[in-house]
């Protein structure tokens, strides 16, 4: 039973819902729909992947369908997609409790597949000289909302640094990246002061940063790695010593807290109607290691990636992450667990 089998009109459970679903009950009648589009849009920190891999499919492709690649937001894209106005949602997070429930409300059946790896990064303009390394608490003080309109200068953050302005950039709070990262520094997801330069454009925060020599920000390690001559990256200490992010610490799992998986999310019943959204999904999952790494994020273990493609083929719905973020724990020990929708 997959989702390519149309002998098959097995149902199988969705979770939390009690509906049925012939996710399994593909249709060989569908012969390339070319007429059918999709549309992407979700996280600006997955779009480069989603992009490049877009691309190259229908580079591929003899007859290339409509594929539409955007990006609001983790947040925002969830809004669309859990109302059904597009067929795969890039996230930097994981699907909340909340996004869940409006899924589940709108029938919205979704299969959650982690693309790759991503070292969250501390960012500073290269002309910054006095900071190296940051402390999670030192994050948490800068980032609080305590701290709003009261630590405004480097030097409250340490005597040492100096007397100069402290001009912070971040995502917008519809990015998963920012739900990310207060979540890994507070313990709580959208806990953040609000006097800081904003956007779910990721390169605007890199042309603030670069241009801005008091700045302090953050973003994924492939807006970093695109830019590197032009900022310099923060090394972080969570109480095992400074760490900088990069391929190598964040497959050997010491770059933590702010290492953290990637996702894409496939609308199963625009699966079983789309051909070109099953042929677009499984070149994904396919071509994601060589991409992932080409962009500048850091590859799935190839378990991962193996346990993916069970995934999809199954039809299998639902998340295993429990509505959260969860912290140094691997993902194919996560992807065993049983799926919720």
């Amino acid at each position: 039973m997959n989702i390519r089998d149309k002998t098959q009109s097995t149902s199988i459970r969705v979770i939390g819902l009690g509906l049925t679903a012939a996710l399994v009950g593909f249709m060989n009648s569908l012969t390339a729909q070319e007429s059918q589009s999709i549309k992407i849009d979700g996280s600006s920190t997955v779009y480069p992947i989603t992009q490049k891999i877009v691309e190259d499919y229908q580079a591929s492709q003899k007859n290339p369908v409509e594929i539409e690649v955007n990006f609001s937001g983790t947040s925002g894209g969830f809004e669309q997609f859990c109302r059904g106005e597009t067929e795969i949602n890039n996230a930097s997070r994981p699907i909340q409790l909340d996004e869940m429930e409006a899924c589940r409300q709108a029938g919205v059946a979704y299969i959650e597949l982690p693309v790759a790896f991503d070292a969250l990064t501390i960012v500073v303009n290269p002309t910054n000289n006095w900071l190296d390394t940051i402390t999670t608490e030192e994050l948490a003080q800068i980032w609080s909302p305590e701290a709003e309109g009261k630590i405004t200068r480097w030097n409250q953050v340490r005597p040492s640094f100096p007397d100069q302005p402290l001009n912070l950039y971040a995502p917008g709070e519809d990015s998963g990246t920012f739900d990310y990262f207060t979540e890994a520094i507070f313990g709580e997801a959208g806990a953040s002061r609000d006097d800081v330069t904003k956007s779910e454009d990721d390169e605007v925060l890199v042309k603030g940063v670069s241009e801005d020599p008091n700045a302090l920000g953050y973003f994924g390690l492939a807006y970093y790695e695109q830019k590197a001559n032009q900022m310099k990256a923060v090394a972080v200490d969570s109480g095992s010593g400074a760490v900088l992010p990069s391929t190598e610490t964040v497959e050997r799992s010491q770059y933590q807290p702010l290492a953290r998986p990637l996702f894409v999310y496939v609308n199963a019943a625009a699966a079983r109607e789309n051909e070109a959204l099953v042929r677009l999904t499984e070149f994904y999952l396919k071509n994601a290691p060589e991409v992932v790494r080409e962009v500048g994020y850091v590859p799935l273990p190839e378990e991962a990636y193996q346990i993916n493609e069970v995934t999809f083929y199954k039809g299998e719905v639902g998340t295993v992450f429990d509505g959260q973020s969860q912290f140094n724990v691997t993902i194919p020990e996560l992807l065993r667990k049983q799926a919720r929708f």
